[in-house]
């Protein structure tokens, strides 16, 4: 079992930034992937960027250039540094591990952008 604690979330105005942490603990595990999802309501959860066990970070379109994510493999926590934000990127934001073919999620984290 695999748990997933999130921080950094909160209110900031239009352009600015937020780091969100998530650390992974647990018993004898190797985590494959770890990621950041969001979610809005009324609407499904969308996959934000992910970053593999070799290093790989993949980001969706719509935050290419914005956010960043990074992995630090040895303390088993990933990262996501979110610049320039926009009213759009309002969602709770939820860290997930994937370890084999299990997927773990955090509780999530708000990130208000707002005026």
């Amino acid at each position: 079992q695999v748990q997933l604690v999130e921080s950094g979330g909160g209110l900031v105005q239009p352009g600015g930034s937020l780091k969100l942490s998530c650390t992974a603990s647990g018993s004898s595990f190797t985590i494959d992937a770890m990621g950041w999802s969001r979610q809005t309501a009324g609407k499904e959860r969308e996959l934000v960027a992910a970053v593999l066990k070799g290093g790989t970070a993949n980001y969706e379109d719509f935050v290419k250039g914005r956010f960043t994510i990074s992995r630090d493999a040895a303390k088993n926590t990933v990262t996501l540094q979110m610049n320039s934000l926009t009213p759009e990127d309002t969602a709770v934001y939820y860290c997930n591990a994937l370890v084999g073919h299990t997927a773990y999620w955090g509780q999530g984290t708000q990130v208000t952008v707002s005026s």
